[in-house]
């Protein structure tokens, strides 16, 4: 039931009678002298306000309580967003934190739908373009819908994947990987020369040219193993100039060396 809000004003105007009454209906009673009509007033003052410091109190607490539950929502309906990990230009791997969930693969068989959506090795949807599958995976993981990845499937899945790609366009080249890097065999005398080395860091694919140790950004696999066919191995990927002055000055050289420098100044301009 709701009472009429009194001003100490209005009050004061009330007859003794009066304010017992309003005392009544509001369910006080005094402890002082029931006699004084300013103990009345004060006594349904003092109520007044401590029922509008209770319906505050109640509020502040229905509202925090409503803010938590739609943070609740808003972290049901929006999960963390997805981590994709580019392992060539047409295999992509979805992550929740470390958690692999999905992966997207292109099947050259296939007349129309190439692009498939993988969880757990098994297919669960196809479609013609990469970001209808991308859309599927998305969708469905928002809204709990997505089949679950079982636990086995790990980074050290991703790292197997990736070690596969990176083979895969090496054969492309004739190109042998060895624990230090990725080799080919020079045409001039046969013998296997370092071309660098190819590796995939949080998504991001890199490549080191010949021995420099410097890593550089690469887009793909693809373009990444394509960089180190382009590495001239006829000098050891070292120039004329490399030679010449990150070794020694020219007048220090041996004569097994500056004969090394010459033959290899003659087939770089031959």
């Amino acid at each position: 039931m709701t009472h009429p809000q009194y001003t100490q004003q209005a009050l004061s105007r009330y007859t003794l009678p009066r304010l017992k009454r309003i005392a009544a209906e509001l369910g006080v009673a005094t402890s002082g002298d029931k006699r004084a009509a300013e103990t009345w007033v004060d006594t349904i003052l003092a109520h007044q306000s401590a029922q509008a410091q209770k319906i505050t109190d109640e509020q502040a607490t229905a509202q925090a309580e409503l803010d938590n539950y739609i943070a609740d929502q808003a972290q049901a309906v929006a999960p963390e967003p997805l981590r994709i990990v580019e392992i060539s230009f047409s295999d992509y791997e979805y992550y929740a934190g470390n958690q692999l969930i999905a992966s997207i693969s292109h099947d050259d068989n296939h007349l129309t739908q190439r692009w498939v959506v993988m969880v757990n090795d098994k297919e669960v949807f196809r479609a013609n373009t990469l970001m209808r599958c991308d859309r599927f995976i998305c969708t469905h993981y928002k809204d709990g819908s997505l089949p679950v990845q079982e636990k086995e499937a790990t980074p050290p899945t991703t790292e197997n994947r990736i070690m596969a790609h990176i083979f895969n366009e090496c054969q492309k080249y004739g190109f042998e990987i060895l624990d230090d890097g990725i080799y080919t065999h020079n045409t001039e005398d046969g013998k296997l020369r370092k071309l660098g080395e190819v590796g995939c860091t949080e998504g991001n694919w890199w490549v080191i040219l010949g021995c420099s140790g410097q890593q550089q950004y690469s887009n793909s696999v693809f373009d990444a193993v394509r960089s180190l066919s382009m590495v001239d191995v006829s000098t050891d990927s070292k120039s004329i100039f490399d030679e010449y002055f990150l070794e020694q000055p020219l007048e220090q050289l041996t004569g097994n060396k500056l004969q090394r420098l010459l033959e290899r100044a003659e087939l770089v301009t031959a």
